[in-house]
């Protein structure tokens, strides 16, 4: 397994998985201050039906190259 990265490196198309292993959806923007460090959350886009849905910083529980797991089980999702 890789090392987790920093907020900084996620970038559009990533998988987004919850806490329960379902790839809900891939990454369409990445929300924060980049000159304080500061991440806001992630607006993410579900496949079926396709939407955006916006995911808070709080909820992202780890940070891998190509894949954000989120805190949160599938059945929470859009729940924000």
């Amino acid at each position: 397994m890789t090392d987790p990265v920093s907020w900084l490196q996620i970038e559009q198309g990533w998988n987004v998985i919850t806490s329960d292993g379902l790839i809900v959806g891939r990454v369409a923007q990445v929300e924060g201050d980049k000159q304080s460090d500061i991440f806001d959350g992630l607006a993410v886009e579900s496949k079926q039906p396709t939407q955006i849905c916006y995911v808070p910083g709080e909820q992202v529980a780890a940070i891998y190259p190509g894949e954000v797991t989120l805190k949160i089980q599938s059945a929470e999702i859009g729940t924000f």
